[in-house]
């Protein structure tokens, strides 16, 4: 077995497809007003719209699910993604790997890594 697809449940679609097709940059798969699906080169990231609750997103310290993207120039990623105005955390080492949380939209933590 293997993963092939995450869904993220987000309350509001127009930003959050933006965030992760523009600001990170991965390719559309499908388009649609309450479902989108991106390449995530080797996994599907779905986005499947809720009804909103809120519009006071909380910025997460940690959570259940954190999605993972690869980089082979972390630092650089990050110095990209701060420009862009993404709220990123501080860079981490862990023997040949480096890693950085970032925070999207909807206050969902992800990461960049070189693993």
């Amino acid at each position: 077995m293997k993963l092939a697809q995450a869904i993220l449940f987000v309350e509001n679609m127009p930003r959050m497809k933006a965030f992760y097709g523009s600001v990170l940059g991965l390719p559309v798969l499908e388009d649609g007003a309450e479902w989108a699906r991106f390449d995530g080169g080797g996994c599907v990231l779905a986005l499947h719209s809720l009804p909103p609750v809120t519009t006071n997103f909380i910025e997460r310290n940690d959570s259940y699910i954190k999605l993972c993207f690869h980089s082979d120039d972390v630092p650089a990623m990050r110095a990209d993604l701060v420009a862009r105005g993404v709220k990123m955390r501080d860079l981490h080492q862990y023997g040949a790997a480096t890693f950085c949380d970032g925070v999207d939209p909807e206050g969902n933590i992800f990461q960049i890594t070189s693993r």
